[in-house]
């Protein structure tokens, strides 16, 4: 053998022994590396949650007052008082969320007017029926009206909490079932569910704010509570609508089963569409009982007007005309 054939050889067994040791070493090493990109993926990903769990924080602070702090008059005069105890409401906080009023100011708002109402309205009920009397009704009917305007103010308060929290209900609900289905779209993409709810709550804005501000709230508990149950179960007791109440069973469900969250929420999206097209069913039900009292008061008088008087007119004239002749 040449001497050229030999050196050939001896590059070639090179070439072969520096790759075999080049993939022995990448095998060996490749865990190694591959351990340490997962490690600095998850650290990237733990970093974005606590950015975003972060920024969620601040809006809801900015926005809905979580951490006001109310040390003035109401609050001293509640605690001194005790009124939480005196006057207890039965699921205040519950109330007061479905109403969209959060933190601690409202709720000593609404013992204070508990306390003042019964109290402002009886002086007047007093100075106004009872000493003034301007429509001389008798004593006992006087005492009557003072006592059921010191009752009505006693209620207001909860009245007009109710009141607020039907509106607000009737704000989200025929929104929701689209809200759903850009959900579903978001978690069928690729998002998780609580990037889901973020991008919804952006999308929501301009068809519904109090729906967002919902959404919102659920993606901040989602990203710092340690059990998503409980911020699904928080989003339902917000909302006293059969069909979020639904919705955050079925979530719940998924997330102790492993269920499908897609699956999940395609079915809950069509069952809340089905549950609009009900309502404005029953509401187009409604309507014919609702429009017999105007019909009656306000379109048979000009009806009957219409038609009945060229009758009385010319049943005027007939009898003018035979006056004259006679």
């Amino acid at each position: 053998m040449d001497p050229q054939s030999v050196e050939m050889f001896r590059t070639a067994l090179l070439l072969v022994v520096s790759l075999a040791v080049v993939g022995t070493l990448y095998t060996l090493l490749a865990p190694l590396m591959e351990g340490d990109a997962v490690k600095k993926r998850m650290k990237i990903v733990s970093s974005e949650r606590d950015n975003l769990r972060k920024d969620r924080l601040n809006q809801l602070n900015e926005q809905a007052g979580l951490r006001s702090d109310n040390k003035g008059f109401v609050k001293s005069l509640v605690d001194s008082l005790s009124l939480e105890k005196l006057l207890a409401a039965p699921d205040l906080r519950d109330k007061m969320a479905q109403a969209g009023l959060r933190g601690q100011r409202p709720i000593y708002m609404f013992y204070f007017f508990r306390l003042a109402m019964p109290i402002i309205l009886c002086i007047f009920g007093v100075l106004y029926f009872v000493l003034l009397n301007p429509l001389d009704h008798a004593m006992q009917q006087r005492l009557l009206f003072t006592s059921a305007l010191t009752l009505l103010g006693y209620y207001a308060p909860g009245i007009y909490l109710k009141n607020k929290a039907t509106k607000r209900m009737a704000a989200i609900s025929p929104v929701f079932p689209d809200a759903l289905d850009l959900l579903l779209i978001c978690v069928e993409s690729g998002m998780s569910i609580e990037l889901a709810f973020g991008r919804v709550s952006k999308e929501m804005v301009s068809s519904s704010i109090e729906l967002a501000e919902e959404f919102s709230l659920t993606t901040a508990e989602l990203s710092y509570l340690q059990s998503r149950r409980q911020a699904y179960e928080n989003l339902g007791r917000r909302n006293n609508h059969v069909g979020i109440r639904a919705v955050t069973t079925a979530l719940i469900q998924s997330e102790r089963y492993g269920t499908p969250l897609g699956s999940t929420l395609r079915t809950m999206a069509d069952e809340n569409r089905q549950l609009r097209m009900l309502s404005a069913e029953k509401k187009a039900a409604a309507l014919p009982a609702k429009l017999t009292v105007p019909m009656i008061l306000f379109f048979l008088p000009v009806l009957f007007v219409v038609i009945l008087t060229p009758a009385g007119i010319r049943i005027s004239k007939n009898f003018i005309g035979d006056g004259d002749s006679g």
